[in-house]
């Protein structure tokens, strides 16, 4: 079993209200608190962010969450998603589009923003999910 990331706050990674699923802003940070999708790219320290990797990365990580309670990235019907770089669109849709199809997936926002909780993260994605109790 994956070793869960611990929430950076004072709020849960899902919440179940009704039928409905609220998963909180996720990352693409490991549980060892690293964070795929950045790279070392020479002597420097010189960083190389990956869009496709974290968004690839983080909606495993959803996946995971939701799995949790007994839900999938398939009962998902609404994705907000925030980029540090609107630039970065193409290849956070790239990485989306493996996920999800666009006659049957979730809705979605996308919106750039100023900057999020850590300097390499360059891509945060939230979502509700829906699944009728039993």
């Amino acid at each position: 079993m994956m070793k869960k990331v611990t929430p950076r706050g004072a709020y849960p990674h899902v919440k179940v209200v009704g039928d409905f699923i609220f998963v909180s802003g996720t990352s693409s940070r490991r549980a060892d608190n690293s964070i795929a999708g950045v790279e070392i790219i020479d002597a420097m320290g010189t960083k190389q962010l990956n869009i496709e990797e974290q968004t690839r990365e983080e909606l495993k990580n959803i996946d995971a969450n939701l799995q949790q309670v007994g839900a999938s990235l398939k009962d998902v019907v609404d994705v907000s998603t925030f980029l540090v770089n609107m630039n970065d669109f193409a290849g956070y849709n790239k990485a989306y589009a493996a996920f999800f199809d666009k006659e049957t997936g979730p809705t979605r926002t996308t919106v750039a923003v100023h900057q999020l909780p850590h300097p390499d993260l360059v891509v945060e994605i939230k979502v509700t999910a829906y699944k009728k109790k039993e």
